[in-house]
């Protein structure tokens, strides 16, 4: 939050700092125009892959980092979970046309801040925004709602995607998300290659998911395998201590 002096000598807010991860190069120039004209708002730096939002993450410290769901090299998952543990003052908010429950929760589980539809309209994005910066969670209206019709689901016995899943199917999943190939996880469980093939299908069929890179993201959202582990050191503004002092603790949008 970048800070002004009033007359009486208090420090004023003035505008919450943005960093901006987009691939698509037009959206995000088109996002940094719009969040730029903002008054209380000022977008500090912008990039297009994981590795540099883990850098600029780490040397800006912005209020809020606004990305998108997978960006190359890196999810928003995998970004909460290295980031918060050692900068736990910056708000993510995932900006994406993603709208399947299974990865918001997952994002939420991860530590995302806010969930944001690229179809959200001009005023929705800056609400999202001072909501998010504000300390609020946020998620989109279509997004609230169909999670909320998942809680009634829920309710009545209609297990969501996940719950649905066999043990084999979980075990399968496990393995898949850790690297492993299907021979090797064949081989490992004493089944044959094709089917390891076959639970493989059917559990990208039950998640709604597309490739198996979707299935390895979902699982570190899950919790089914470990997140990396952070590159990303602590520094002064995350700790109260001094150095030496011990451990710190730690309209509308388009694009996909």
């Amino acid at each position: 939050m970048s800070c002004g002096v009033c007359r009486n000598g208090e420090v004023a807010r003035l505008k919450s700092q943005v960093l901006i991860a987009e691939s698509h190069r037009l959206l995000r120039q088109q996002l940094c125009s719009l969040v730029s004209a903002l008054p209380d708002f000022e977008v500090i730096g912008d990039c297009s892959d994981g590795q540099e939002v883990l850098r600029l993450a780490s040397e800006l410290t912005p209020d809020l980092l606004l990305m998108e769901l997978f960006l190359p090299g890196l999810s928003v998952m995998d970004a909460a979970a290295q980031i918060k543990p050692c900068l736990p003052k910056i708000r993510i908010a995932v900006l994406t046309s993603e709208k399947m429950s299974e990865y918001v929760r997952a994002a939420l589980r991860a530590g995302v801040d806010g969930y944001i539809l690229k179809d959200a309209s001009y005023t929705e994005l800056v609400c999202a925004l001072r909501s998010i910066t504000d300390g609020r969670k946020f998620l989109s209206p279509e997004v609230s709602r169909q999670m909320i019709e998942n809680a009634v689901d829920d309710t009545n016995h209609k297990a969501a995607p996940v719950e649905r899943l066999t043990a084999r199917e979980r075990s399968i999943w496990k393995h898949i998300a850790e690297g492993r190939t299907n021979r090797a996880t064949a081989s490992l469980l004493n089944v044959s290659p094709k089917t390891i093939e076959k639970h493989r299908a059917n559990l990208m069929r039950k998640l709604g998911l597309r490739n198996v890179a979707e299935l390895m993201l979902l699982a570190r959202g899950y919790g089914i395998v470990a997140n990396p582990a952070s590159p990303l050191q602590p520094t002064a503004a995350t700790t109260d201590q001094a150095p030496g002092q011990g451990t710190p603790t730690a309209a509308p949008i388009y694009g996909k």
